[in-house]
């Protein structure tokens, strides 16, 4: 909203001079982090008191799960996704260039997921009980949604590129698709929205791997979004990009915002209007930018847990035995004794490291 007032001429008048800083994308992201953060760490504490109020006894916690989590966790209220989505929402419109169709794509996209998640959580807690809105139907609702936003995007990027898969570290392989083209990215959206859906089952442990994903997109989109610079790291430019710079610094400030509440012990959980919405953003932004196999560096923990649950659920019809002590991963190495801590840090680390993997795939002439 704030960039459009820059277009008006309002830069040219002497006394509003700061308006010509909105023109500059690194500027707005800035602000837009700040914004969200503020926004979150204000909204914060009144928000869990209300969720305390409502929930009554908060998140009901799976029986099957670590014996710890029934005691240590029980009365922690859920749905803290909220605030996420309403500190991201509030700093994109206000920074954002509303008249860019892939700002508009990713964050509808990532309100969609979220209602999904929300209506999850709300069955769950109306119901006292782990089951929710129904697999065959969450799954329908996220595909037709990932597969709309995949078309969306196509239509938003250069026709010689709109259609294919580009590779990491190597600018001239690319893997045409045509109309499978929304599909693919229907598959990729869809999982990683699940896949960090997967990761939310310790403090902190989803919301920092999501956050340092969305400083390397952030990055990566800010390039991406440049000719100059994407032909000098010898990547693929998709014009109007750069503007979801704006976007991924939004969902860093929010992010850390939350971390604030959700840091161990949680004061609230994300739920899987968080989970479902942040991997959701995370999967669109990566389509946005031609960068999708790139996320599943960045976001390798996430295809970690995902992987770890697929293995276990296989192996066991197939042979009646476990390979791992319980799934997703984080929930092995609680039943081998770690303190859920060293879990949750060890698992950040990781995450930086992926991180830098992947910028490191940006390749100078």
């Amino acid at each position: 909203m704030l960039y459009l007032l820059s277009t008006f001429g309002l830069q040219d008048d002497g006394h509003v001079a700061l308006f010509n800083l909105l023109r500059y994308i690194t500027f707005r992201a800035g602000c837009a982090c700040l914004t969200a953060l503020v926004i979150a760490l204000f909204l914060g504490k009144p928000l869990i008191a209300t969720l305390r109020r409502i929930q009554r006894g908060g998140q009901p916690i799976r029986a099957l799960g670590p014996e710890r989590h029934i005691l240590e966790k029980t009365g922690t209220p859920t749905m803290g996704g909220v605030l996420i989505l309403v500190s991201l929402l509030v700093s994109v419109l206000l920074w954002g260039d509303l008249q860019n169709g892939f700002v508009w794509a990713v964050l509808l996209t990532t309100l969609s997921f979220g209602a999904i998640g929300f209506a999850d959580d709300y069955l769950k807690l109306s119901r006292r009980n782990t089951d929710g809105v129904s697999k065959r139907t969450r799954l329908g609702c996220e595909f037709a949604t990932s597969l709309l936003c995949g078309w969306w995007l196509q239509y938003l990027t250069p026709p010689d590129i709109a259609n294919q898969v580009a590779f990491p570290f190597v600018k001239d392989l690319l893997l045409p698709l045509g109309y499978a083209f929304p599909i693919f990215a229907m598959i990729t959206i869809t999982g990683f929205g699940n896949a960090v859906n997967f990761t939310d089952g310790l403090d902190g442990l989803a919301i920092v791997p999501v956050v340092i994903a969305a400083m390397v997109f952030g990055i990566l989109s800010y390039i991406v979004g440049n000719h100059v610079f994407a032909d000098y790291l010898q990547v693929h430019a998709v014009p109007g990009t750069g503007e979801l710079a704006v976007f991924c610094a939004a969902l860093v400030g929010a992010g850390l915002g939350f971390l604030w509440f959700n840091a161990p012990p949680a004061s609230v959980f994300m739920g899987d209007t968080g989970s479902l919405s942040l991997g959701g953003a995370l999967g669109a932004l990566a389509v946005a930018i031609k960068h999708e196999l790139v996320l599943c560096i960045v976001g390798g923990l996430f295809v970690a847990e995902t992987l770890s649950v697929i293995i276990q659920v296989f192996w066991y019809k197939r042979t009646g035995r476990r390979v791992f002590l319980m799934a997703p991963i984080h929930h092995h190495f609680e039943k081998k004794g770690w303190a859920e801590p060293k879990i949750v840090i060890r698992f950040w680390i990781i995450s930086v490291i992926l991180g830098l993997c992947g910028l490191a795939t940006l390749k100078l002439r």
